[in-house]
């Protein structure tokens, strides 16, 4: 699933407030819990953010980030703060340097888990990023559709170990 919703700025730019993607996950809010909370195996799914380290190792709220995202030949650092921690239903964290908040939502089914993984951006993002955004990484219109593969690719990852995980611990 896709849903991207827009809003104009005070300038009269279009700015992206939401991207989601979701998925059905055959394992329980506690598998699935175990690996999207454990944000420094983060370079594990997702195609853009290779490297998560929390400062001080425990992901818990207020816990800080250093991160290292890439895109073909470019690599650039990020940093962010979990703003949320609800166990095995909820992990946010906001990334300084644009202001965008990602997070991963699970929601009981009845066959597993829905994970749902969402980035907002409820106050714009930041000059540099739609800078950034705009004259390297290929508009806004074109990063977002990246942006949306990339949740889909990690979901599907994150469905694959958590299937995984279950089949053996049942």
């Amino acid at each position: 699933m896709f849903v991207t919703l827009r809003s104009i700025n005070s300038t009269g730019e279009t700015v992206s407030n939401t991207l989601e993607a979701s998925i059905d996950i055959d394992a329980s809010p506690q598998d699935v819990w175990a690996i999207v909370a454990d944000l420094q195996r983060m370079g594990e799914w997702s195609p853009q953010c290779k490297v998560m380290k929390v400062i001080g190792g425990t992901v818990r709220e207020g816990a800080k980030t250093i991160n290292v995202n890439r895109k073909g030949l470019l690599v650039w650092p990020t940093s962010s703060k979990v703003v949320r921690f609800e166990p095995n239903k909820s992990v946010a964290f906001r990334i300084a340097e644009n202001r965008t908040i990602w997070s991963y939502e699970l929601e009981p089914t009845a066959t597993g888990t829905k994970v749902t993984e969402r980035r907002e951006a409820p106050t714009g993002t930041s000059k540099v990023s739609q800078f950034l955004v705009k004259t390297v990484l290929g508009g806004n219109a074109d990063f977002e559709v990246e942006l949306v593969e990339g949740m889909n690719a990690t979901l599907k990852r994150v469905k694959s170990e958590a299937e995984a995980a279950a089949r053996t611990s049942a």
